[in-house]
């Protein structure tokens, strides 16, 4: 029987297509500003969130956004210029992770009778679970969050490229960097949806690492990054439906990291560091 004929299987692509395009352009500028590790601490913010507001009767997507939003906004505040420095990080990240565990604790005794698997849902994402409502929901969300990244990519590239002669040409690098890391965490939340707190970061990381091997050219590696995404979506999940034993999440993750690995292959030596390129006049 055709995948498309599942509802299931629509939804999935649906929502998941919007998603890794988001990931995809948002792990682009987190690989550029060596801010990677940003992405492993909102995993953990994303099942502390959703933990949090589960052991509390709220929806778990209010507390995986505010949650996410709001804490690498104040890790972009703790950071110097709206970056997101280690200190700050391992401020936020040492005891979150703590906070996480405290509320699935509190979950799973006082809430645990009425949804055993939600706790199971936060950590590897429920793609395949999405109903026709939330399916459109998050691929509206997503798209837009893809579509603010595009409207700021330049004065972003530039502040990331060359933080100090962007803040001399009064490029507010300070804002963008908050902004920025506001726009991660929400892609955080949304695609913990899809691939689950635990996984969350290769679905940031994979593409946008695969692209910057591929290309030295900013905005080539930015639609790569992109592109990227939406096909190891489209694989994995494709891969899944095929063999119903891998996991949707799983198999996304092994297909972005057959991807880059086979990057690594084909690129034996590291590409330089993206870069801006200019044309200078004659003197």
């Amino acid at each position: 029987m055709n995948a498309f004929s599942h509802p299931y299987f629509t939804h999935a692509l649906l929502a998941g297509t919007a998603i890794a395009l988001a990931a995809g352009l948002t792990g682009h500028f987190l690989v550029l500003r060596a801010q990677v590790f940003t992405g492993d601490a909102l995993s953990h913010v994303a099942f502390a969130g959703a933990l949090g507001a589960l052991a509390i009767g709220w929806d778990p997507r209010l507390g995986l956004f505010g949650a996410t939003v709001l804490l690498a906004v104040v890790i972009g505040a703790l950071g110097g210029r709206g970056r997101a420095d280690d200190v700050a990080i391992g401020s936020v990240f040492s005891w979150i992770l703590g906070l996480g565990v405290f509320f699935l604790t509190l979950y799973t005794t006082s809430r645990g009778a009425t949804d055993g698997t939600a706790g199971v849902t936060v950590l590897f994402g429920s793609v395949f679970g999405l109903s026709a409502r939330q399916a459109w929901l998050a691929a509206a969300i997503a798209a837009g969050l893809a579509l603010a990244l595009l409207v700021m990519a330049r004065p972003l590239l530039f502040a990331s490229v060359d933080e100090a002669v962007a803040a001399a040409r009064r490029v507010p690098v300070r804002v963008l960097g908050i902004v920025f890391l506001a726009l991660v965490g929400a892609t955080a939340a949304e695609a913990t949806q899809a691939v689950g707190s635990l996984l969350l970061l290769g679905l940031l990381a994979a593409p946008a690492g695969t692209a910057h091997r591929l290309t030295d050219r900013p905005y080539r590696a930015l639609a790569l990054s992109g592109a990227l995404g939406v096909a190891y979506m489209w694989a994995g999940l494709t891969l899944s439906y095929t063999v119903p034993q891998l996991p949707p999440s799983f198999a996304i993750m092994a297909v972005a990291t057959a991807g880059y690995a086979a990057a690594l292959a084909a690129v034996r030596r590291p590409r330089a560091a993206l870069s801006v390129r200019t044309t200078r006049a004659p003197a």
